[in-house]
């Protein structure tokens, strides 16, 4: 389908299967909300003298049909229902992007549902009939089911004697935790404090033998300064002479 775009799309119509005068026809779409739906369908059943409603719906809004009839057969009792099943035809035209190639259509049937809902009574013998309240003994025993298999699975289980022991063995045995981060702390600290020490009486006695050398050197030069003096004065007592 590369070489074709997407046309007209025609829904090929599809009459309702009920054709029923003074009834309700609500359509349930995918983006439909059924509280808006249920709002106005149970008002219309209610207050006004409405005797039927239809619930129809396609495709992805199928299941939201059936949610809103059996909705409306729980809040008001005693309705007669009747399911109907069909597809619906939607015609899809593509065009080609290439001299020489024809339109194409595509058939596209799509799953349908109506529900008929009515307060009066209907005929029995329709295929998809259901009398009021055949399900209420059903979903009365499943709550009832329901209600026994979660008691049986919330029952509080006693633990024996010999698992407190375990435990309490458990909670002897283990070592008290201890924090060793201030020794660690003080540790560095020391050493940090005698490598200082260490440095500054390195750094003393290389003074200090600096300090010697130095005075060395002075001295040594005060005599050589002291016999050359003397050797000059010899000299000049023996020119005298």
């Amino acid at each position: 389908m590369e070489n074709y775009t997407k046309g007209e799309v025609k829904e090929v119509e599809d009459p309702f299967p009920f054709r029923v005068e003074d009834s309700l026809q609500m359509r349930v779409t995918a983006g439909s909300k059924i509280r808006n739906l249920m709002g106005f369908g149970l008002k219309n059943m209610t207050e006004k003298n409405t005797r039927q409603i239809t619930w129809n719906g396609s495709g992805a809004a199928v299941s939201k049909t059936i949610s809103c009839a059996e909705i409306m057969k729980r809040k008001i009792k005693g309705l007669h229902q009747i399911t109907k099943i069909r597809y619906r035809r939607v015609e899809e035209y593509w065009t080609p992007k290439v001299k020489g190639l024809e339109v194409l259509k595509v058939n596209r049937d799509i799953p349908a549902i109506s529900i008929l809902l009515s307060k009066d009574p209907l005929d029995s013998s329709e295929p998809g009939y259901q009398p009021p309240g055949n399900f209420e003994t059903f979903w009365q025993e499943k709550r009832g089911g329901e209600k026994a298999h979660s008691g049986e699975h919330h029952r509080p289980q006693q633990k024996s004697t010999a698992s407190h022991e375990m435990q309490a063995s458990k909670r002897k045995r283990r070592k008290p935790y201890k924090d060793n981060s201030s020794a660690a702390v003080q540790a560095s600290t020391t050493k940090s404090q005698t490598t200082k020490q260490n440095t500054n009486i390195t750094k003393e006695t290389d003074h200090s033998e600096k300090d010697a050398e130095s005075l060395a050197n002075r001295q040594s030069e005060r005599d050589y300064d002291t016999e050359t003096k003397e050797s000059m004065d010899i000299s000049e007592d023996a020119q005298a002479r």
